[in-house]
C-alpha cells in the first residue's frame, strides 16, 4: 500500500505492507530512513534549509524545514523502536530547478542544511542521489528497507 509523503510532509511506519513515497524532489530533499532490526522506517520530504526563515511556519509544521524536519524524523522511527546505529540513510533531490543563474541555490543550501546536521549528529548517508537538474521520485518498502529512486531524465535506481 502506497502511502505518499507530500511537500514538507513526513510519515514513517512498521507496516511491511507500506511503501512510503515522494514525489517531485526538485531542489526539496527527500531523507529516508529504515532499521533492518525492527523493520521501521521513514521518509521526510522537507523544503527549505532552516527554520528561522519562518518561526511561525516552522511550528506549525517542522517537516518544512530541515534543522526541524530532519530530528523529527529520527525521533519519530525512535518511538517505533529504530535505533540511530542501525539505521541506513538515503538522502535524494537538491536539484537546481527553475533557477538556472543559480541566484536561490536552494538546492545546494537544503544539501549544506543536510550535510551540516548529519555531522553534527554523527550520521553517515549511505546513498545519496543528489544535485543536478532533474526532478526525482523517492520510495522506501517498509518490509525490506528497499529503496527505488526515479530520476526524471535517468530512469530507475534501486538501492
Amino acid at each position: 500500500m502506497n502511502v505518499v509523503v507530500g511537500v514538507s510532509d513526513m510519515k514513517v511506519s512498521k507496516d511491511p505492507e507500506s511503501v512510503l513515497v515522494t514525489h517531485s524532489l526538485g531542489s526539496c530533499i527527500g531523507v529516508a530512513i529504515y532499521d533492518p532490526i525492527v523493520r521501521a522506517g521513514g521518509l521526510l520530504h522537507f523544503m527549505l534549509p532552516d527554520s528561522t526563515l519562518d518561526s511561525v511556519k516552522a511550528k506549525r509544521n517542522p517537516c518544512m524545514f530541515a534543522d526541524t524536519g530532519i530530528p523529527y524524523l529520527f525521533k519519530s522511527v525512535y518511538q517505533l523502536g529504530g535505533n540511530k546505529r542501525r539505521m541506513k540513510v538515503i538522502v535524494a533531490g537538491g536539484a537546481q530547478i527553475n533557477d538556472g543563474e543559480g541566484f536561490f541555490n536552494i538546492g545546494k543550501r537544503n544539501l549544506m542544511a543536510v550535510r551540516k546536521i548529519f555531522w553534527k549528529n554523527n550520521v553517515i548517508t549511505n546513498y545519496h542521489y543528489i544535485g543536478g537538474n532533474s526532478n526525482r521520485t523517492l520510495k522506501i518498502f517498509i518490509k525490506d528497507g528497499n529503496i527505488l529512486i526515479k530520476d526524471s531524465r535517468e530512469g530507475l535506481i534501486e538501492i
